[in-house]
């Protein structure tokens, strides 16, 4: 009896195996792995926190990477005339979506393709580039997180003047060749005027225009500067902060990443914690979601960063209530 007994609970449970398993191997469904493309003005190493930030957002919403997606980057090396091909490689190599860090990236892969999703991050209003049709409503192919950074110009100079309250002069470094910078340097200009400042365009258009710039500002007596954000600046942050330092010119920048460079002050929205956000848009149009019905966000947060060690090196005391204000304090 023991053994009839062990032989038909042995059938039973391989009978309950073999019917496990065919349903078990129609339940797994393959894979599928997204293709990402990314697309900077930078260099792989001038913002990695940008794509890490990226990269950690969509961890975090349980994705993985080289198992359910890749990311393709290219790079276009401090030069803005690079996009619209750089672009068109990733149209080529097949992305699902492409993550566009900064508007003109953006704008360079809109006119490459209206098929392919594009989130981007960046500055300026994305309604009057053309970039979407409305924040609330975008219609086309392209949504994602913007800076506004043309309403941020006030607030910029006004600290910056609380910082060095002996400016009267104040250049502003804009490249005539960003349709962003040209909105920026109108409302800039607008602002340092009302505050009874002398406002100073001085243009760069390429790389080694940066420390002829800082070299104009000294012949102009100009007492600081507000570098306006764009392709050629952002990537060589480093170069701006060496050329600032020789002329001695206090510099304010629109983002974190200029401050922890070296530049003297920045206050603007959070550029890694826009490109984390991104993820989200991301995955849900990986998982449907067209960018035609995705809003477009603006930021939650601004940070103020000041940068002691340069203070220091300038000869400046920074006053004590800005001290109190600021998000953070390189020391």
């Amino acid at each position: 009896m023991a053994i009839d007994i062990g032989r038909r609970i042995f059938i039973t449970l391989l009978s309950g195996t073999a019917v496990a398993w065919p349903l078990a191997a129609r339940a797994q469904k393959p894979v599928l792995t997204f293709r990402i493309g990314h697309l900077e003005s930078g260099s792989p190493s001038s913002s990695p926190n940008l794509l890490a930030a990226f990269r950690q957002g969509l961890l975090d919403l349980g994705y993985v990477e080289g198992k359910n997606f890749v990311i393709e980057s290219r790079y276009a090396e401090g030069n803005e005339e690079r996009l619209p091909q750089l672009a068109s490689e990733l149209v080529q190599f097949g992305v699902d979506v492409i993550f566009a860090i900064g508007p003109p990236q953006a704008l360079a892969a809109a006119k490459v393709t209206d098929r392919i999703p594009i989130v981007f991050v960046g500055g300026g209003d994305p309604v009057e580039m053309g970039l979407v049709k409305s924040l609330a409503h975008p219609g086309g192919n392209l949504t994602g997180l913007t800076f506004v950074t043309v309403d941020l110009a006030s607030k910029r100079i006004q600290l910056l003047k609380d910082a060095v309250s002996t400016i009267e002069r104040l250049a502003i470094v804009w490249n005539p060749n960003n349709t962003i910078n040209k909105l920026e340097l109108d409302k800039a200009t607008e602002v340092a005027e009302t505050l009874g400042l002398t406002p100073l365009p001085v243009e760069i258009r390429v790389l080694d225009d940066l420390e002829g710039a800082f070299i104009a500002m000294t012949h102009e007596r100009a007492d600081a500067a507000l570098v306006l954000s764009s392709p050629l600046t952002f990537p060589n942050r480093p170069r701006i902060v060496e050329a600032a330092l020789r002329a001695r010119v206090p510099t304010m920048g629109a983002l974190r990443e200029y401050a922890e460079a070296g530049v003297l002050m920045s206050y603007g929205p959070s550029y890694a914690d826009h490109c984390r956000r991104a993820a989200t848009f991301v995955d849900q149009i990986l998982k449907g979601a067209k960018p035609a019905d995705l809003p477009v966000q603006l930021p939650t947060t601004f940070e103020l960063v000041i940068n002691l060690k340069t203070a220091k090196a300038l000869g400046l005391t920074i006053p004590h209530n800005l001290l109190v204000l600021a998000d953070e304090v390189i020391e």
